[in-house]
C-alpha cells in the first residue's frame, strides 16, 4: 500500500495573499526563516544601484576625455555590474509575487534570463573594447594620468561603499552574495586602473592602458562564463554544484523509521532556492504517523544541506524477511516494534 506525502504547494497560497491551512506549517517557517534577512535587500539594492549608475556615467566621460580605453573598459565593467543589481532587484521584487497555477515555482528564474541578457550585453561591449585597445595600440594617444586616478578613486570609494551595504545581506542570499562578488571585483580593478593613472603621470607608457583594458576583457568573459554555466545548469535542472545527493540519501537513512530512500532529484528553483524531491520508505503504518518523520526529513535537508523546496512521497517498504526484520531494519524501538508503551 502506497501512502503519498502532500505536496507543500496546496491551493497555491502565495497566490491569494493566504497563509496555508496545511499541517505542514513548519514548511512556511522554513521559507520565514530564509526571507528573514532578505527584508532590507531591496533599499539596499537600490541604493547600490544608484551608486553604480553614476559611477560609469563619470568615468566614461573621463575616460573619453583624458583618451583612456582602462577608463573606459573599467566603467564598462562598473556598468556591468550596473545591470547585474537590476537583474538580482528585478528578481527580488518578482521572487515576492509567489506561485500561481500557472507558475507553480513562482517568478524566481527571471534572474536567470536576466543573467543570460546581461552575458550578451557584456560580450558585445568586450567586443568593442578589444577593438578599440587595438587601435590604441597600433596609434598610441596620450593619456590624461591625473584624471584617470581621480576617477579610478571615485570607483574604488563607490565599488567600496556598494559591497559594505550589500555584506550583510549577502550572508542568507546567494542573489545578494552575486551583486557583493561583483563590487569587490569591481573595486579591485579600479585599483589597477589607479596605478596605471599614477604610472602615466610619471612615465609616458601609453601602451600600458590599451594592455590593461585587455586585462580587464578577459575578466569580464571569464565572469561572463561563469554566470552563463550556471545560468545554463539551472535552466537544465542540474544537480546543484554543491549538493552531493549521494550523502543525502546517506544522511535521510539514518534518521530513525526510514528503511530506504531512492529516486533522488534535486534542482535549482532559483540561484538562491533548491528543490528536492524522494522516494522514502517506510514500514506500513497510517499517513498521520508520517508527519513527526517528515518533519526531521525537512530539518535535515534545509539546516544541513540549505534545500528549501522539499517534495516528499512515502511508501510502504518491501520487506520479504517479515515485518519484525523489516521494522529493526528502520531502526524502530522495540517497544513500537511490540505494542507497548513509552
Amino acid at each position: 500500500m502506497e501512502q503519498v506525502q502532500e505536496k507543500e504547494r496546496a491551493d497555491f497560497p502565495e497566490s491569494t495573499g493566504e497563509e496555508s491551512s496545511s499541517p505542514h506549517e513548519h514548511d512556511h517557517s522554513i521559507e520565514a526563516h530564509r526571507l528573514d534577512g532578505e527584508d532590507t535587500s531591496g533599499a539596499r539594492l537600490l541604493i547600490t544601484l544608484a551608486i553604480n549608475l553614476l559611477i560609469p556615467a563619470a568615468q566614461v566621460a573621463g575616460g573619453i576625455y583624458a583618451h583612456s580605453m582602462a577608463l573606459i573598459s573599467d566603467a564598462v565593467h562598473n556598468f556591468s555590474d550596473c545591470t547585474a543589481l537590476l537583474i538580482a532587484y528585478f528578481a527580488f521584487r518578482m521572487g515576492k509575487k509567489g506561485a500561481s497555477p500557472q507558475n507553480t515555482f513562482g517568478y524566481k528564474r527571471t534572474e536567470i534570463l536576466g543573467a543570460v541578457i546581461n552575458v550578451a550585453l557584456l560580450v558585445a561591449a568586450s567586443a568593442f573594447i578589444l577593438y578599440e585597445a587595438f587601435e590604441r595600440f597600433r596609434h598610441p594617444q596620450p593619456v590624461i594620468g591625473q584624471i584617470v586616478i581621480y576617477l579610478a578613486a571615485v570607483g574604488i570609494l563607490g565599488n567600496g561603499l556598494s559591497a559594505w551595504l550589500l555584506h550583510r545581506d549577502s550572508k542568507h542570499s546567494l542573489n545578494v552574495r552575486g551583486a557583493f562578488l561583483h563590487m569587490v571585483g569591481d573595486m579591485l580593478t579600479s585599483v589597477l586602473v589607479l596605478l596605471n593613472g599614477i604610472i602615466l603621470v610619471f612615465r609616458p607608457w601609453y601602451w600600458l592602458d590599451p594592455l590593461l583594458s585587455f586585462l580587464i576583457v578577459l575578466f569580464i568573459l571569464k565572469n561572463c562564463w561563469t554566470i552563463l554555466r550556471d545560468a545554463t545548469g539551472i535552466l537544465m535542472n542540474a544537480t546543484p554544484k554543491d549538493l552531493n545527493l549521494e550523502e543525502i540519501k546517506n544522511a535521510l537513512q539514518t534518521i530513525p523509521g526510514i528503511c530506504g530512500v531512492h529516486y533522488l532529484h534535486a534542482w535549482n528553483v532559483s540561484s538562491s532556492s533548491i528543490a528536492f524531491s524522494c522516494h522514502v520508505e517506510v514500514t506500513d503504518q497510517l499517513l498521520s504517523k508520517t508527519e513527526p518523520l517528515s518533519e526531521k526529513i525537512r530539518h535535515e535537508l534545509f539546516h544541513h544541506f540549505g534545500i528549501d523546496h522539499p517534495i516528499l512521497q512515502f511508501e510502504t517498504a518491501q520487506c520479504g524477511n517479515g515485518g519484525l526484520l523489516c521494522e529493526l531494519s528502520c531502526g524502530i524501538p522495540g517497544s513500537t516494534i511490540h505494542g507497548g508503551g513509552k
